[in-house]
C-alpha cells in the first residue's frame, strides 16, 4: 500500500475534472429526451466506433485479461477472434432493422412480435446483465486503486461512482460518446506504456519472455479437440460469437448508438472500426499478461510479495505464519488479478503512474456511464412508459431519465461491493452475462428469423430455455448422490445452449403447429 505521488494525483484529478466538465458542457444541450438518449442523431460514425471500442475495452479487459493470461494462457483471446463474424451479421441484418424501426429501445419490437411478456423478459435480462457488467467493472477499478491508495474498495467504488453519475446525468448520450472517445485513446496509451515498462525491465527482453512463455505454455489458445467440458478453443469461440452477437445485435448500449449516427452506412462503419481497434489492442493485453508472468517468475522477491498480498486479503485476521502458508499454496490463477496493480505500485515511475491510473479509471467509467444511460433509456421506454404512464411531457421525461440514470449507477456500485472477494473478475462477468443474455438472444433471433412463429410457440420455447439455463447454472450444487444430473458442460456453454434451446425449440414448435393447406384450395387459388 502507498499513496499516489503529488504529480500523479494532479493527473488523476485533472482527468476527473475533465470528465465532469464534459458533462457540464453538454448539459446545455439536454433539453429533450431525444437529445439525452440519441444525441439527436448527429454523431459521426468514427466517434461512435471509438466509443463502442471504449465500451468493449472496460476495466475487465484492462485488469482481468492480463490477470487471466498470467494465470493460464491466451485461451480467452479466442473471444476477440469471434468478433468479425458477429459484426458481419450485425451490420448485414440488425443495424438496418433498427434504423428502419426508428425506436430507441432494442426491445420494443419484441412486443409487436410476441406480446408484452417478450418485451418485459428481454428488458429484465438486459438490466440484470448491465448490473453484472457495471458491478464487475466497479470491482475491477477498486481492486487496482486499493493497491495504490490503501483505501477500502467500497469507498473507492462510491467516490468513483459519484463522479460517473454526475457527468452521465448532466451530459446524456452525447457526453458519454465524446468522453469515451477520449477514454479510448487514454486506455490504449496506458496499456502500451505498461507493456513497454515490463519488457524494458525484463532481463533478456522479449526473447526471455518468449522462452518462459513457451516452457509454461502461456501462448496457447486452448485445446482444438471437440471438448465442451473444458475451456477449449471451440467453447470460447462459440461463447464469443453468441456474446458478441448479443452485444452488436441487441444490447441497448450498442443499439442506442446506431441511432446517434446520420445513416445506416455510418452505423455499420462504426461497428467495423470497433472490431479493427479491439482485435489488436486486446492482443496487447494478453501479451502484457504473459510478459508480467515472465517478469515475476524471474523476480522471486516480487512474486512472493504479490502472493503474500493475495493471501493476506483472503485471511485478513490471520497470523503472518498462516498467511505465508496460504501464499505458498496459491496458484497463478488465484492471484493473477493482483499482479498488474502490484507492478504499477512498485515499478511505474512517478509522472507515468497518474496516466496509468487515469487509463484504468477511463476503462471503468466509459463502460459504466454507457450502461447507466442505456439502462435508464430501457427503463423509461420499456417499463415506465409501457406500464405506468405513456404520455409524458419533456420535463417529466427528463426528470425520469435523470432519476433512472442515478438509480442504476447506485445499483451498479452495490453490485460491485457485493463482488468483493471473487477470484477472477473476468470469469464472474462471463458467467453472469452468459446466464442473463442467453435467453434474451434466443428469443430475439426467433423473432427476427422465424416470421411464422407466434406468441404461444415463443413463450413455450422461452420457458423451456429458462429451465435449461437454470439447470446448467445451478446443477453443480446438487449433492453427490445426484451427480449424474449435473451439467457436464463448461459454464461458458450456458450462453450457447440457452440461446440455441429457445431458438431451435421455437422453430420445431412452429413447424409442428403449422397446418398444410388443402390441395383443392391451392388449385382453386391458382384458377
Amino acid at each position: 500500500m502507498k499513496s499516489l505521488p503529488v504529480v500523479d494525483l494532479i493527473v488523476v484529478i485533472a482527468y476527473l475534472a475533465g470528465m465532469v466538465g464534459t458533462g457540464i458542457y453538454f448539459s446545455r444541450k439536454n433539453t429533450t429526451s431525444d437529445q439525452f438518449t440519441k444525441a439527436s442523431g448527429k454523431i459521426p460514425g468514427w466517434a461512435i466506433g471509438i466509443s463502442i471500442y471504449a465500451t468493449f475495452l472496460s476495466s475487465n479487459t484492462f485488469l482481468g485479461v492480463p490477470g487471466k493470461a498470467y494465470g493460464s494462457n491466451w485461451n480467452s483471446f479466442v473471444f476477440s477472434l469471434s468478433m468479425p463474424l458477429a459484426a458481419w451479421v450485425a451490420t448485414k441484418f440488425f443495424i438496418p432493422f433498427y434504423r428502419n424501426t426508428g425506436t430507441v429501445s432494442a426491445y420494443t419490437h419484441l412486443e409487436h412480435r410476441f406480446g408484452p411478456w417478450a418485451r418485459t423478459y428481454a428488458v429484465v435480462c438486459f438490466l440484470l446483465t448491465q448490473l453484472a457488467r457495471m458491478g464487475s467493472i466497479f470491482f475491477g477499478i477498486a481492486l487496482s486503486l486499493q493497491a495504490l491508495t490503501g483505501y477500502p474498495m467500497s469507498t473507492i467504488m462510491i467516490v468513483v461512482g459519484i463522479c460517473i453519475v454526475f457527468y452521465t446525468v448532466l451530459g446524456g448520450m452525447e457526453a458519454v460518446i465524446w468522453t469515451e472517445v477520449v477514454q479510448g485513446v487514454i486506455k490504449t496509451v496506458g496499456a502500451l506504456v505498461i507493456l513497454y515498462l515490463v519488457v524494458d525491465g525484463m532481463d533478456g527482453g522479449v526473447a526471455r519472455i518468449i522462452d518462459i512463455g513457451k516452457v509454461d505454455n502461456k501462448f496457447s489458445l486452448g485445446s482444438f479437440s471437440p471438448d465442451f467440458v473444458q475451456s477449449s478453443f471451440w467453447v470460447v469461440l462459440l461463447y464469443g460469437f453468441f456474446m458478441n452477437l448479443n452485444n452488436f445485435g441487441m444490447d441497448q448500449n450498442y443499439v442506442q448508438r446506431y441511432h446517434t449516427t446520420t445513416s445506416v452506412k455510418e452505423a455499420a462503419s462504426s461497428v467495423w472500426l470497433c472490431v479493427y481497434l479491439y482485435l489488436p489492442v486486446s492482443l496487447i493485453f494478453f501479451i502484457l499478461g504473459s510478459s508480467l508472468y515472465a517478469y515475476y517468475q524471474s523476480s522471486p522477491d516480487l512474486l512472493n510479495a504479490v502472493r503474500m498480498q493475495a493471501a493476506a486479503e483472503r485471511l485478513p485476521q490471520g497470523s503472518l505464519e498462516a498467511v505465508a502458508r496460504l501464499a505458498a499454496t496459491l496458484t497463478p490463477a488465484e492471484y493473477g488479478d493482483k499482479v498488474m496493480p502490484h507492478f504499477m505500485v512498485n515499478k511505474v515511475p512517478a509522472g507515468l503512474l497518474g496516466l496509468i491510473v487515469a487509463a484504468i479509471m477511463s476503462a471503468a467509467m466509459s463502460t459504466i456511464s454507457s450502461g447507466m444511460n442505456a439502462s435508464a433509456t430501457v427503463f423509461s421506454e420499456d417499463i415506465y412508459k409501457r406500464y405506468v404512464k405513456a404520455d409524458l411531457t419533456q420535463k417529466q421525461s427528463m426528470r425520469l431519465l435523470y432519476i433512472a440514470t442515478t438509480g442504476f449507477g447506485l445499483l451498479g456500485m452495490v453490485t460491485g461491493i457485493a463482488m468483493i472477494g471473487v477470484k477472477s473478475v473476468l470469469d464472474v462477468w462471463w458467467m453472469l452475462s452468459g446466464i442473463f443474455a442467453g435467453g434474451m438472444l434466443g428469443l430475439f433471433l426467433l423473432g427476427i428469423i422465424s416470421k411464422q412463429t407466434k406468441n404461444a410457440e415463443a413463450l413455450t420455447a422461452t420457458l423451456i430455455g429458462i429451465v435449461v439455463i437454470i439447470w446448467m447454472t445451478f446443477s453443480s450444487k446438487l449433492p453427490d448422490e445426484y451427480e449424474n444430473f449435473r451439467n457436464p458442460l463448461h459454464q461458458n456453454m450456458i450462453m450457447v445452449v440457452g440461446t440455441l434451446t429457445i431458438f431451435l425449440i421455437g422453430l420445431l414448435l412452429t413447424k409442428f403447429k403449422r397446418k398444410p393447406e388443402p390441395r383443392h384450395q391451392v388449385v382453386m387459388d391458382n384458377n
